[in-house]
């Protein structure tokens, strides 16, 4: 078995995979009228959309191979079999769907079908290649220490990772187990080490550092405990981001410093009971009133799945300030609610002038450590200055908020990156140690195999994730890149802690075991921050017809 991989071999089938998913674009393109007839061909666009983010995940991760060079020999390898992989499963998806691809038989034998490609990828899928993957993956234990071309990223890594199996490995199986609330010392641990204010200005008290070193915290984070301590940044990084989009100066100077340093823990209220992905039929109400003598506005209504909402000291809660429903999406605004801390599953805030939040947790399968909240609001008042933006932010909540969703987007892309290679190592750990057939499960080829296809896949979430820190670095009003992150890292998520668990046998069903934890705790990533199929019609497809 050889790790062996030729890289050139690997960008003729990346570029031929490229030419016919863009030609299949441009003809989609001028088939929906740049997308906005996309609903009369949904699945064929859902197919295009997932293909073209694979093409993404394949082409970073052959720019990462070429340019770390032999600082780690399995990478190579993988760029060419993720490439081969890809392009197989792309000329399968156009040779049985082509009128809906718009590709002839003839393009596709010039380009993905020719013989020189096919050739070339069934070379880097080869069983000894993949098995020889895994074979290093197992006598490394799974651990990542591949390169990362920036010293502050590889820093943050180390520092995080210490951190991580010292304070929120020991107790991340006791808090899924009695799905207790992350404990206030984590999150003044996590705010001593700057955690919640990475991607905050300078100026504004945060570190200025940048999406890239937030998202590899993340993933570290996440390594260790998906609920109590990976997810934790996400929230406040969402409300920061809106924020520094459309919050008024007043606003940057009094909020971002408290959320930078933990002081302020944040919330996300935009789902309702009725109300899921078709976020512009939001009908939660915020009516301009009075109370005391202070202006400000009631909101009444009901909000499900607020993760966090007990323990935060603030709720962004997006509601609708024009009570003409049909103006959709023109007619909300995103405000800054505060309320009290709640330690448990059930709470009641009420105000002195009278009005009430009621919130009761909702029952979960994992993701346990945070909570997650169905809320009723009562005439509850929120002051005029926390509506962001103020005036000029009144009936604009919308798009504040799909900016900040692209933030926690790319997260949740650096929390499936980080769950998933949690579930690599203690795959890997398990194979060189359990013993059948009088050896280690790791030296049977089809361990091997299986290990070295989930740590390809890993390595592809993960440059498609950096990359697109990387471009919101450049541009923060980006929405594609995230999407993709999003889409394709938990899909990799969800199969390989479910791949580990099958190589754990009936100990991975065994809640002693961490991969069970895993599993159940995967599920949840390609359903929230835009569910799977939402995000690849409505921001993945339209972004690429558009």
């Amino acid at each position: 078995m050889s790790l062996k991989a030729d890289l050139a071999a690997a960008a003729k089938i990346v570029a031929a995979s490229d030419e016919v998913v863009r030609e299949a674009l441009a003809v989609a393109s001028k088939r929906t009228d740049g997308g906005k007839g996309i609903d009369d061909e949904q699945v064929h666009c859902e197919r295009l959309a997932y293909a073209a983010t694979e093409l993404a995940a394949a082409q970073d991760l052959l720019a990462y191979a070429q340019g770390i060079g032999a600082a780690d020999p399995a990478v190579p390898a993988m760029a060419a079999a993720f490439a081969g992989e890809f392009v197989l499963k792309l000329g399968s998806q156009v040779s049985g769907h082509l009128a809906e691809f718009g590709v002839s038989e003839e393009r596709l034998a010039a380009t993905i079908g020719s013989h020189e490609v096919l050739a070339a990828a069934r070379a880097a899928i080869a069983d000894g290649t993949l098995s020889a993957i895994g074979r290093h993956v197992i006598d490394s234990r799974g651990v990542n220490h591949t390169p990362i071309d920036d010293e502050m990223a590889v820093m943050t890594r180390d520092s995080v990772r210490q951190f991580a199996e010292t304070e929120v490995a020991p107790i991340a199986e006791h808090i899924h187990r009695h799905d207790d609330l992350v404990s206030d010392e984590m999150i003044a641990n996590m705010a001593q080490l700057g955690f919640f204010g990475m991607a905050v200005p300078e100026q504004y008290g945060g570190g200025g550092m940048g999406n890239l070193a937030m998202i590899v915290t993340t993933e570290e984070l996440s390594r260790c405990s998906l609920a109590a301590a990976g997810s934790l940044i996400t929230r406040p990084e969402i409300l920061t981001k809106a924020l520094l989009k459309g919050g008024t100066e007043e606003q940057k100077q009094h909020w971002l410093p408290r959320l930078a340093s933990g002081a302020v823990m944040a919330a996300i209220s935009v789902t309702e009971p009725d109300i899921g992905s078709d976020v512009a039929s939001v009908r939660c109400r915020a009516d301009a009133g009075e109370v005391g003598g202070a202006k400000g506005y009631l909101i009444n209504g009901a909000k499900a799945w607020c993760t966090f909402a007990g323990r935060a000291n603030v709720i962004a809660l997006l509601a609708r300030t024009d009570p003409d429903v049909s103006k959709g999406a023109r007619g909300l605004s995103l405000f800054i609610v505060p309320k009290d801390p709640f330690p448990g599953h059930i709470f009641a805030m009420k105000q002195a002038t009278g009005g009430v939040l009621e919130g009761k947790a909702d029952a979960t399968p994992g993701y346990r450590g945070m909570h997650s909240f169905t809320l009723a609001f009562e005439n509850y008042f929120v002051p005029a200055d926390n509506l962001v933006g103020e005036e000029k932010g009144l009936n604009k909540g919308f798009y504040l908020q799909m900016n900040g969703f692209a933030a926690g987007r790319l997260q949740t892309g650096g929390r499936a990156t980080g769950l998933a290679q949690a579930a690599l190592e203690r795959t890997a750990e398990y194979a060189a140690d359990r013993k059948q057939f009088g050896q280690p499960i790791g030296d049977f080829q089809l361990t091997q195999y299986k290990i070295g296809r989930m740590a390809t896949h890993i390595m592809a979430a993960r440059q498609l994730t950096y990359r697109a820190a990387l471009a919101m670095d450049a541009d923060e009003s980006i929405a594609l890149e995230p999407a993709m992150a999003k889409l394709f890292s938990s899909d990799v998520a969800v199969w390989t802690t479910q791949e580990g668990q099958l190589l754990h046998g009936g100990w991975g069903y065994a809640e002693e075991f961490a991969i069970s934890r895993y599993v159940v705790d995967a599920t949840v990533l390609p359903i929230f921050e835009g569910v799977k199929p939402i995000l690849e019609l409505k921001v993945i497809a339209r972004n690429l017809l558009a």
